[in-house]
């Protein structure tokens, strides 16, 4: 239970570890279903191919929207890219960062699935039983036999209970020509993914790291403001309505002593520190107004220090230094060329 809970601990950690596991479950269970999918092949010389093709590709398709779907930065994306200009700029590198982050990771399933389909063999032997060289592994010169005829026998090679082409073509010499050609590919897309995997994540530092590293910092730049956003959005909504609650019930208690039901009860003590979170936001137009300004012009992303204390002397206790200095700036901006 240790371990699972350490698991667990280091997928919550931050939201890239929470995706990897999230990719990590979805092709496990890609597996999964295809061991569980039950596979019965038409043996019909026009379905077999759409059939075949269908299980192989229709599935990986499902399983990539699905990772996105399941991806929290698909909103945060689509928001980042229609909202307004307002007094922030929209950089394309740092768009581009997540989608082809988020594209990434959904690609995990779906090639789990295509590797597997293509090593186990049905779904091409499915699809393309009928293009079977009969010249080189059966009998070409059988008589009485039309293409048709040859077409409709061949479709019948993956179904072992009703083909009955035997002077044609073995069907196990069939099943295994094209389970060895099937696993062959399935080879050859595994190696592919894992060399093309290898070389975006050993080639990519080498030309644009520093694009790379701005892009990925304000990625996560964003994805931490929204939840903080969201986290400011909440506590003040928490407050706002633990204030309304409490001056409902202190007007019920008024009405009820002029009624002279009873004495109205102290109100609590932490009133006035939920008020003191409002902010000064009281009534729900205000509180629109200000998401309607967040959404349309956010804060441009330039820290400014507060201001230098003026007037007759220091603020605080002592003298001014002896050496005075020029006042630190502290500033964050974001420059990107990418």
């Amino acid at each position: 239970m240790d371990k699972f809970r350490m698991i667990f601990q280091f997928f919550q950690s931050n939201q890239e570890s929470f995706m990897n596991g999230i990719c990590g479950i979805m092709a496990l269970a890609s597996t999964q279903m295809y061991s569980a999918f039950d596979f019965n092949c038409p043996c019909l010389p026009h379905y077999n191919l759409a059939y075949g093709l269908g299980i192989l590709l229709v599935p990986p398709f499902i399983l990539f929207l699905l990772g996105f779907v399941l991806n929290n930065n698909i909103s945060m994306l689509a928001e980042e890219w229609r909202r307004p200009q307002g007094q922030r700029g929209k950089d394309p590198a740092v768009l581009r960062y997540m989608f082809c982050s988020m594209a990434q990771r959904a690609m995990i399933a779906p090639a789990v699935w295509v590797s597997v389909t293509l090593l186990d063999g049905k779904c091409i032997t499915c699809a393309f039983c009928t293009s079977v060289p009969v010249e080189t592994l059966g009998n070409a010169s059988h008589p009485h036999l039309s293409q048709g005829e040859i077409q409709r026998i061949l479709a019948r090679i993956p179904c072992k209970e009703i083909y009955n082409g035997q002077q044609l073509i073995d069907n196990e010499v069939a099943v295994r020509y094209l389970r060895c050609i099937s696993q062959a590919l399935g080879w050859c897309f595994v190696l592919l993914m894992t060399m093309l995997a290898f070389l975006v994540r050993s080639l990519r530092p080498c030309f644009s790291q520093a694009a790379f590293l701005k892009s990925r910092y304000w990625s996560h730049y964003i994805d931490i403001e929204r939840k903080l956003f969201d986290e400011t959005c909440a506590e003040h909504a928490r407050s706002f309505a633990k204030v309304c609650i409490q001056q409902f019930f202190e007007g019920m208690s008024m009405d009820l002593v002029a009624a002279r039901c009873h004495l109205p009860r102290k109100a609590p003590a932490d009133a006035g520190e939920a008020a003191e979170k409002l902010l000064g936001i009281t009534d729900q137009g205000t509180m629109n107004m200000a998401l309607k300004s967040w959404h349309r012009c956010k804060p441009p992303l330039h820290l400014h220090p507060p201001a230098l204390p003026t007037g007759n002397g220091w603020a605080g206790e002592g003298q001014p230094p002896t050496h005075p200095s020029m006042p630190r700036r502290e500033t964050a901006a974001y420059y990107s060329w990418v």
